[in-house]
């Protein structure tokens, strides 16, 4: 993750924008695969070499001060400041007249310029920053520190800051020879890469916009967001993607250009170049041009756009200033306390995709910021090989996004299952072990007295090991987002003293609002407010539950092209309305409890957060992969259920065959199934009576009579990308399911059932 900062006389430019406050609802701060070892492998291995580094997160003190390590060279501050954003004392939203305040926060015009929402002291005070500057000031700091590495072959590859930024610095004339013009889109189509990177950092410094593009798009959804951002240059991956692109070509009217920075090209076409090809192109070019477009950039200026999944109708452009990402990423490495590369380097595995904001967040500018090195995993790393690249990196913070961490935790109890009976005790007792003190250390906030002897010989016996095993025996910061994430699975590796730390945000907030630190989190809260932020509970109820709302330097410029989307999202004081519900607890902690739009309201008039109940029962019946909950404007909820299966490492696809995992509670229970077809809509009695038994026993603790699941079925696969179920980030797509499952919602309701008869129910124990 990343750090830098600079503060000459002549960049004390931006208008300070305090956020209107509402003391009384207001939280403000300033300050996979094949090869990953079972538990029950590991713990009885005791001649492994172990590392000597301890695997406690937290070690590191936080660095205080708003404005320490001002080393930016002035030279490289533009002479001309705009004279707009001179330093001035600016009234609160809140005093302003709406016709003032509205416009000066955001725009939905690319080339359009925003108020920096400044604070008088502390992180929010902090110098605004263009992306150039903050990479400069990188180079001259850990200009020979390594900055990105990958795989050919066997062998390992890296560049150091050095390099890195003279690759951008060519690419980006190479963009402008191909005729990038300012304010028009670089599409990248691709998995993550050194030319990933590359291409993104280029389109900034070249004055474009760099569009990340997720890989599982279809070929009508690039080109709409190709038409949308008016890309002017597209770079592919390989082959596949570029298929895509050349599949839509004639209905891009602003496109020059394509590069395929992967394998040899298939067909030789106009504009159509390899990657060296590319390089070349802008290698002999003069740096003029392109310096006199970086010397008027500004910090309040677009410069990325990040576009949502779309799972209610098309994506849109989330525009993303220089401050944006420049400031969240020293927010965010001062926050976690992450170590500058002169004391320590931090490592990073890319693997995420780089079209969503919290992969470029951690892989790209936290990391850049803190001088940090990054390193590429392999593009089947979701198919298993991530474990691998883990092995070798050991890299010293991870971002996991929650079926990640899940499908760790099934193939280590899927492993463990087939171990030895000694294994298996010695494995209970020391998760018993380790999550005690885990639970004890976050009760008192890291701040242990004592460490216990048992969880000592169980650190030396087993969590080194896993660790180990994991590739996770450097890493202190583990992270999850991106989507919910069961509280099963947060004790399953807290279990294994590996804290999973969860963070909170939204493409519209540049990734992180929120985090969990090791000595501040709570199971299930996404922790506390990143300082500079804050934090507004819109409308709570009388248990404090209300709509989630950010204000500060990471909140978008707006939605490219639709103002009347950028309104729906800012209020008229300008802060950003997450659409997620949550509450405080007493001590800050934010807490997630559900979706406004996808809050069910029953025929009855009840409203129902689904995630919570759906949570319940996939912890109550482990055999169930995904839940949905059923309800909205009916009489009474329902459930539809899938089973956990083998997945197609080619495709992604759901297979019919069960994991290991589901084979082995299905003997435990009784049954013999070895596929979700013998299961699927009740097939096998012995389980649908174990589910109905799970179920019942998430009904006996419904606050109400109305939150009672009383119809359910199985459905014949699994959700998943492919499928269209789930969205990049594994989100479920809520209004796809009701479509593609109408039926078996419709059958549902066709005779009307109350709550006290309902068809699958089974008197409970």
């Amino acid at each position: 993750m990343h750090l830098i900062v600079c503060e000459p006389a002549a960049m004390s430019t931006a208008v300070v924008m305090d956020p209107p406050r509402d003391d009384s609802n207001l939280q403000s701060s300033c300050v996979t695969g094949d090869s990953i070892a079972s538990l029950d492998e590991v713990t009885m291995d005791s001649t492994a070499n172990e590392s000597s580094e301890e695997e406690s997160a937290g070690e590191r003190e936080a660095e205080t001060g708003a404005n320490t390590e001002l080393t930016n060279n002035p030279t490289d501050i533009p002479t001309e400041w705009p004279t707009h954003t001179q330093t001035v004392s600016a009234q609160r939203p809140d005093s302003l007249s709406l016709a003032v305040a509205k416009p000066d926060l955001w725009t939905s015009s690319g080339d359009g310029e925003v108020k920096l929402r400044m604070g008088e002291s502390g992180f929010a005070s902090e110098t605004p920053l263009t992306v150039d500057q903050m990479f400069k000031t990188a180079v001259e700091r850990f200009g020979s520190y390594t900055a990105l590495g990958w795989k050919e072959g066997e062998q390992t590859k890296t560049i150091n800051y050095q390099e890195y930024y003279q690759a951008c610095h060519t690419a980006a004339k190479s963009f402008l020879k191909l005729g990038l013009e300012r304010y028009h889109g670089v599409g990248i189509l691709g998995f993550n890469s050194a030319e990933w990177f590359i291409s993104d950092i280029a389109a900034i410094l070249a004055g474009g916009f760099a569009v990340g593009i997720y890989t599982t798009n279809s070929p009508d959804a690039c080109q709409y967001v190709a038409e949308n951002c008016k890309a002017n240059i597209i770079v592919v991956e390989n082959h596949k993607q570029l298929q895509k692109i050349l599949q839509v070509q004639d209905k891009l009217p602003h496109l020059k250009a394509i590069i395929q920075y992967k394998d040899a090209l298939k067909e030789k076409r106009p504009n159509l170049y390899t990657w060296a090809e590319f390089m070349e192109l802008g290698r002999d070019e003069p740096d003029t041009k392109l310096d006199d477009i970086i010397a008027i950039q500004k910090p309040n200026q677009c410069c990325t756009l990040i576009y949502t999944s779309g799972t209610t109708g098309q994506p849109k452009g989330v525009m993303l200033s220089h401050d944006n990402l420049t400031w969240t990423a020293f927010a965010v490495g001062r926050y976690v306390r992450l170590a500058e590369a002169t004391k320590s380097q931090e490592i990073v595995v890319s693997y995420l995709p780089l079209s969503h904001i919290a992969a470029q967040m951690v892989d790209i500018w936290v990391t850049m910021k803190v001088g940090g090195a990054t390193y590429f995993a392999q593009p089947d790393a979701l198919k298993g090989s991530l474990v691998n690249t883990m092995r070798e990196v050991r890299p010293t913070a991870f971002m996991g996004v929650p079926r990640v961490w899940e499908k760790m935790q099934e193939k280590m109890k899927s492993v463990g299952a087939k171990s030895s009976t000694v294994r298996r005790k010695v494995a209970v007792w020391a998760k018993g072990v380790g999550l005690q003190t885990n639970l004890s250390k976050m009760n008192q906030n890291g701040a242990m007295a004592r460490t216990p002897m048992n969880y000592r010989l169980a650190k030396k016996l087993v969590f080194k090991k896993v660790r180990k095993a994991l590739g996770l025996d450097r890493c202190t910061k583990c992270y999850t987002g991106a989507a919910p994430i069961t509280k099963d699975t947060l004790e399953f590796f807290l279990s294994l003293d590996i804290p999973v730390y969860e963070l909170y945000g939204m493409s519209e907030s540049t990734g992180p609002h929120t985090i969990s630190l090791p000595d501040a989190f709570r199971l299930t809260s996404v922790g506390k407010l990143i300082p500079g932020c804050e934090t507004k509970i819109n409308n709570p109820d009388e248990e404090g539950n209300g709509e989630i709302c950010f204000w500060g330097r990471h909140v978008f410029m707006g939605y490219l092209n639709q103002a009347d989307k950028t309104e729906d999202a800012l209020d008229a004081e300008g802060w950003l309305h997450s659409g997620d519900l949550g509450k405080h607890d007493d001590n800050g902690f934010l807490f997630i409890t559900g979706r406004i739009k996808e809050l069910i309201i029953t025929a009855g008039g009840e409203n129902i957060p689904p995630v919570p109940i759906e949570d319940a029962v996939k912890e109550a019946v482990p055999l169930v992969s995904n839940a949905m909950l059923i309800g909205d404007k009916r009489k009474f909820l329902a459930m539809l259920l899938t089973i956990k299966c083998q997945v197609n490492g080619d495709t992604g696809a759901p297979e019919d065959e069960l994991m290991p995992e589901a084979i082995e509670l299905c003997r435990k229970l009784g049954s013999n199934a070895t596929r979700v077809s013998e299961i699927a809509g009740g097939r096998d009695p012995v389980i649908h009576a174990a589910i109905q038994e799970g179920i019942n026993r998430v009904n006996e603790k419904a606050t109400s009579n109305a939150q009672r699941i009383q119809k359910w079925t199985i459905l014949n696969q699994d959700f998943s990308i492919p499928g269209g179920e789930l969205g990049p980030t594994m989100k479920l797509k809520r209004p796809v399911v009701m479509k593609m499952y109408k039926e078996q919602v419709e059958n549902f309701y066709k005779e009307v059932v109350t709550p006290s008869t309902p068809d699958n129910s089974m008197p409970p124990k």
